[in-house]
């Protein structure tokens, strides 16, 4: 491990002290370099052009006009990429949903951003975690895979 000498500003420092002492880390170093990994893995998951899985999470007024209809059209458009979808009412104009999602990153990030922008949904997120797989290689383990039927 080597050690590096950084400068930060009083607020940035008082932010990790706090970030520290919330979350029971021993020292700086270690809040940091969490920070560090973090930082990094957005990185990589920004200028990313493999695979991910993904969590799209999203809250959305469930009374909104046409919004729950519109929804299901865009996950049965994208079918291939939506993995399973879990539906958690959080009041009575409110419902949570959290989708996992399966493609290139690219793909997911557009397919996140039309649901996150659809007219009645309030709040939404996407975390992505590259899986260092194309999708020529994720093709071919499907065609290894005997056929199943859907009825």
């Amino acid at each position: 491990m080597q050690r590096t000498t950084i400068t930060l500003d009083d607020d940035l420092l008082s932010e990790i002290d706090a970030l520290v002492q919330s979350r029971g880390y021993q020292n700086r170093s270690e809040a940091i370099r969490d920070l560090a990994r973090a930082g990094l893995q957005q990185a990589r998951q920004d200028s990313s052009e493999g695979d991910c899985v993904a969590a799209l999470v999203y809250v959305y007024d469930h009374a909104a006009r046409d919004l729950s209809r519109k929804l299901v059209q865009n996950f049965h458009g994208h079918h291939d990429m939506a993995l399973a979808t879990m539906h958690v009412h959080i009041d009575h104009d409110s419902c949570l949903e959290i989708a996992a999602l399966r493609g290139t990153s690219a793909e997911v990030q557009h397919f996140a951003e039309h649901v996150i922008a659809e007219r009645g949904v309030r709040y939404g997120r996407v975390v992505m975690i590259p899986t260092g797989e194309s999708q020529p290689a994720r093709q071919a383990k499907k065609k290894k895979r005997p056929p199943h039927h859907h009825d």
